[in-house]
């Protein structure tokens, strides 16, 4: 027998050998990790189970007037239940806290690593010592309440089908230099306040200097959805969020002015095409081909589908769909129609550079009318009284979370 032959085989069946317990090893490892975080991500989903999107929608569609919450507007207003225990959560009853119900001890134990020590959001008004300021004060402190309030009294989470933390904060831009967590609500200011985000964050000196493709398109931004389950929980519990928001009506014409009466190689093609498919009878070749041309009726007839042809977009999505403010608790509350005033005033309250001021330019369509409420009314001119009766109860939850005056279509 050849000696070197037989030295060769044996020498292959080792290394053979050698790699079939290194891929074994391996594997056993994958299992293990896989079935860790299985078990991990099934416990972050029994803690933080929030209110559905149907349910949502039941919601809105049973509370038409103050009677039916059974609690008046005044009522909403004048309760005066505080924050609690600094959590980034609302501080609700534990009964309706998200997931806090069957087996609490389990559940702890299994989220012990993520535990957090809380820390007080980073706004401090020792920063503010113009007494001007007094009643923005004020007005953030009444926001916050009535949102709270209402949260407590009328948005209850238990037995509700679970929507992952994950999922939940995938609309928040995070800035750590300030650390500061900055929820997106589209057309309510969204751009300029990126731009903000940029320059805090040292990017940029300048926001006028930032263009549009750079603050939507760029890489400058982390979202919180990017970072560890850890990394969420700690971000949530020490950094200072802010949301912006808007009457729903002007931001649902300002999107639709935007995407649908300029040109979009997105929008049109995407949405324009199958809008006017469904909604416009004896729609012409070019219509069809290019999407362009959606009327703000044929919108709303798709807004209110159950079977839309294309899902929803954010810039026509609920705000409580989009930064689940009874489930987040929001340090800061600004609203579109006080945009530059609210802005400037949080951020003297987080410390930002003294020469940083929030932009005042409109980021694209400069020469168009800005969305108020006399341009909204001629657009809802344009539907049938229950359409838009329909409209405003599409929106009617976020109406009310931060007190806007419901409109009602005349009978």
């Amino acid at each position: 027998m050849n000696l070197k032959l037989v030295y060769v085989s044996v020498l292959m069946f080792g290394v053979a050998g050698l790699l079939l317990f290194m891929y074994l090893q391996a594997w056993i490892e994958e299992q293990y990790t896989e079935s860790g975080e299985k078990l991990h991500q099934q416990a972050i989903h029994q803690v933080f189970r929030v209110i559905s999107t149907e349910e949502l929608e039941r919601i809105t569609k049973t509370w038409i007037t103050a009677e039916h919450l059974g609690i008046s507007n005044k009522a909403l207003k004048d309760s005066t239940h505080s924050q609690e225990d600094g959590s980034p959560f609302l501080g609700m009853p534990a009964s309706l806290i998200p997931g806090l119900s069957e087996e609490p001890q389990k559940i702890t134990l299994l989220l012990q690593p993520l535990k957090q020590v809380v820390v007080p959001p980073a706004m401090n008004k020792t920063f503010i010592s113009d007494n001007s300021w007094k009643t923005m004060g004020e007005t953030q402190e009444k926001r916050k309440s009535f949102l709270q309030n209402f949260c407590r009294k009328h948005v209850v989470s238990e037995n509700r089908p679970q929507i992952h933390l994950v999922r939940m904060v995938s609309r928040i831009y995070v800035e750590d230099k300030h650390k500061l967590l900055y929820c997106e609500v589209p057309k309510a200011g969204c751009s300029n306040w990126k731009r903000v985000l940029i320059v805090l964050s040292g990017l940029a000196k300048s926001a006028a200097n930032i263009t549009h493709n750079a603050v939507h398109y760029g890489k400058h931004l982390k979202k919180l959805d990017s970072y560890d389950l850890k990394g969420i929980h700690m971000r949530l519990k020490t950094y200072t969020k802010v949301i912006f928001v808007r009457d729903p009506m002007e931001r649902l014409v300002s999107a639709f002015r935007d995407k649908f009466e300029h040109p979009n190689s997105y929008y049109h093609p995407v949405f324009g095409k199958a809008i006017i498919k469904k909604y416009r009878l004896n729609a012409g070749r070019e219509a069809l081909t290019a999407g362009s041309g959606v009327t703000f009726k044929e919108f709303v007839k798709y807004l209110l589908d159950s079977h839309r042809p294309v899902g929803m977009d954010t810039h026509w999505e609920q705000i409580n769909k989009l930064c689940y403010p009874c489930f987040i608790n929001y340090d800061f509350i600004g609203k579109f129609e006080t945009l530059e005033e609210d802005a400037n005033y949080f951020l003297r309250l987080i410390g930002a550079p003294e020469g940083l001021v929030f932009p005042n330019f409109k980021d694209r369509h400069a020469t168009d009318k800005r969305t108020n409420s006399e341009v909204v009314q001629q657009y809802l001119a344009e539907i049938p009284d229950k359409e838009r009766q329909q409209t405003y109860d599409f929106y009617y939850l976020d109406y009310l979370m931060f007190n806007y005056t419901v409109p009602y279509a005349q009978p």
